[in-house]
């Protein structure tokens, strides 16, 4: 699993291009926070939901249907592992657990 809440942004956009370049054989050097998924990469609707399939498989944390919806760009994607990230309960101790 990856931590989203041990990443940093530029650590989270890495991480999500070379996911990108690997799922949809794109060239990782071109990829930015700007790339459009749908206009510049030429991701359609069927491979959105494979991606967001690959993220909850990999973080285990689901983005919400409204949130996927908003997703146009790399920065998006990433902007919405942020606030997964941030939405994560914060760990608590066994004597709090108990």
């Amino acid at each position: 699993m990856v931590a989203l809440n041990e990443m940093s942004r530029d650590e989270l956009f890495a991480w999500v291009a070379d996911l990108l370049a690997e799922m949809f054989e794109l060239d990782r050097a071109a990829l930015t926070p700007a790339s459009n998924l749908y206009a510049d990469l030429d991701i359609d609707s069927i491979d959105a939901v494979d991606l967001a399939v690959k993220l909850k498989q990999m973080t285990g944390k689901r983005l919400q249907p409204e949130v996927f919806k908003t997703i146009r760009t790399i920065g998006d994607v990433v902007d919405a592992l942020v606030g997964l990230a941030q939405a994560e309960p914060e760990p608590q101790s066994e004597a709090q657990a108990v």
